[in-house]
């Protein structure tokens, strides 16, 4: 086979660009692009590869922003989670002691809601330290200590 068919094989068959055609035949690309302009099919391979173009950066774009959105989520999720932390920790250092309500936004699985006295009681089955509270009394709505906000009843 011929240098020439090879060439317009390679460009119009296997759809390969000119300057890789070149580097493997070892020819300048100058003369492949010379050859393959000399073919009838040139105007067309060339609109087609134009549209697959296209195509391509419509598909790279749309990953592209998905990626952005995505990593923006993550940005927004990591400042999220910090300012939790942060908060968290404020509370926890006040001082060496935490109170029994800051406890139980901490561990609120471990307690159950008692709905006739609207306490808050440490559940059974958990091994615990001797300051642990087993009962944090007037809570209102108990199912906002999970979402950190409490509402202690006034009237004791």
């Amino acid at each position: 086979m011929e240098v020439k068919e090879i060439i317009i094989e390679k460009f119009y068959e296997e759809h390969l660009k000119p300057s890789v055609i070149a580097k493997e035949l070892g020819v300048n690309p100058s003369y492949v692009t010379k050859i393959i302009k000399k073919d009838s099919r040139y105007i067309e391979e060339k609109e087609y590869r134009a549209h697959i173009g296209k195509e391509n950066h419509k598909i790279a774009k749309r990953e592209w922003i998905r990626n952005k959105r995505q990593n923006d989520y993550n940005k927004q999720l990591d400042e999220y989670v910090k300012m939790q932390h942060n908060q968290a920790s404020k509370e926890l250092s006040y001082s060496n002691e935490i109170s029994d309500l800051s406890f139980v936004k901490w561990n609120r699985d471990m307690f159950r809601y008692d709905k006739n006295s609207s306490d808050l009681v440490l559940k059974r089955g958990f091994k615990f330290a001797f300051d642990v509270p087993k009962r944090v009394s007037n809570i209102v709505n108990a199912s906002s200590v999970k979402s950190k906000r409490i509402y202690v009843s006034n009237v004791l």
